[in-house]
């Protein structure tokens, strides 16, 4: 996969303390590690390192937070909590 591929899936993990949360990829260190942000324990300045082996890529992507990602735009982390909620995945916070 080229490393442009990854950012802004949602993904959900498999393994870990944080196993059955979902996040959204924020950027690809290497072809095992990856950031994931979402939101609110996890915001896109202070991202999870976390592999992709213990990850399950949804193929839900969304363009907003896609662009939002690449621009660093401040808003980021608002625009991944609300798309999270959405889905009924982030408790209110």
């Amino acid at each position: 996969m080229q490393n442009n591929d990854l950012i802004g899936k949602v993904v959900l993990s498999k393994a870990g303390r944080d196993k059955d949360h979902l996040y959204v990829i924020v950027r690809q260190i290497n072809d095992n590690y990856v950031l994931l942000a979402n939101g609110d324990t996890k915001l896109v300045n202070m991202p999870k390192k976390k592999k992709i082996k213990h990850l399950s890529i949804l193929e839900d992507i969304d363009d907003e937070i896609l662009s939002s990602i690449q621009s660093c735009d401040k808003s980021t982390d608002l625009k991944i909590k609300r798309f999270l909620k959405l889905r009924g995945i982030v408790k209110e916070g």
